[in-house]
């Protein structure tokens, strides 16, 4: 753009070239454009093999070193089963929940309730049942503890030696107290939880909560003091504060120690079941070691092999939930 100046005797003033007519062409609209398609990019077929076939040999690899050393090996109930043998031993277990069922629904159609034994599935449904009342209470209990140990030195100092001392308690140790408690707690002929199913949640509790406490005063303390002092210019209150600030911050931190917690929940839960014969897969277990026949063998393995896939899928389903909270966190 160039710039045409006056003589001296006009005045002070610069005069700019007139303005370009506008095109006179029809200008297309933005509803016109064509609009983007949203493609789908799959991953190569290269990355999904290269990422697929060590896990798929490892795994084959250990099924087939178990096929031929598994008949070698003899015990007192015979010869230790192979993956053929505790397959059968799982359609069994599978066909004798099918019984069940079928009982079940007779007896309900004739008016009557079914009682016969917990098939495997039952066992497993109420073993996930206890060890996820005890995992809540002890995200209950963690969760605002460690919160508050983070955000303050001197509480933390003070429940530092109680933490120390209570976490490495073996859940063997807290059976009896519990049961004991639970039991002069719990008096009436029909309760709403069974006695048996809160002794074992609240053992899972007791050995449990210590991760979750630990890592969420851990990622507390850990918090950008920057944040902090933007808190302070705000003149946020404590729960804003909380609310704002500390919570997505200490949210990766918290939702680790809620995975460790819930990992030992669970191994905590099969000892205890097992130890108090509560309902579940660790009564199971002792009442398949107890009966002594020879398909007694496959089955517990059958039963070490639920719990084993159980334990991933629940490990998984809190690294789904952290990924969940972590995308939808503002900080």
């Amino acid at each position: 753009m160039t710039v045409v100046p006056l003589r001296k005797d006009d005045q002070a003033m610069e005069v700019l070239p007139p303005a370009v007519e506008p095109d006179a062409s029809p200008q297309r609209s933005p509803a016109a454009d064509p609009k983007p398609v949203a493609r789908l990019k799959l991953p190569a077929v290269r990355d999904v093999f290269d990422a697929a076939w060590p896990p798929v040999v490892g795994i084959l690899a250990f099924i087939t070193l178990w096929a031929v050393l598994a008949p070698r090996v003899e015990t007192s109930l015979g010869a230790l089963p192979g993956p053929g043998d505790v397959w059968d031993a799982f359609k069994g277990l599978m066909v004798e929940f099918a019984a069940a069922r079928e009982e079940a629904a007779i007896a309900e159609a004739a008016g009557s309730s079914y009682s016969g034994p917990p098939t495997f599935v039952d066992q497993i449904l109420t073993s996930l049942k206890t060890v996820g009342m005890g995992f809540v209470l002890a995200s209950i209990v963690a969760v605002p503890l460690g919160l508050v140990a983070g955000m303050s030195k001197k509480f933390n100092a003070a429940i530092n030696p109680l933490v120390q001392v209570m976490r490495p308690i073996s859940p063997l140790a807290w059976l009896p107290i519990v049961t004991m408690v639970v039991s002069a707690s719990i008096t009436s002929d029909d309760p709403t939880l069974p006695k048996s199913f809160v002794i074992s949640a609240i053992v899972v509790m007791m050995c449990s909560m210590w991760p979750t406490l630990i890592n969420t005063a851990v990622g507390t303390a850990s918090i950008d003091k920057d944040l902090l002092n933007v808190g302070r210019v705000l003149r946020l209150g404590w729960f804003a504060k909380l609310t704002r600030l500390v919570l997505p911050s200490s949210l990766p931190y918290i939702f680790t120690g809620m995975r460790l917690s819930l990992g030992v929940g669970w191994m905590v839960l099969i000892a205890a079941e097992m130890l108090a014969q509560n309902p579940g897969l660790g009564k199971f277990v002792w009442d398949e070691f107890q009966n002594g026949s020879e398909k007694s063998l496959a089955r517990i393995m059958v039963a070490v092999v639920v719990i084993g896939l159980i334990g991933v899928m629940l490990d998984r389903v809190m690294m789904a939930l952290q990924a969940v909270a972590s995308r939808n966190r503002t900080v």
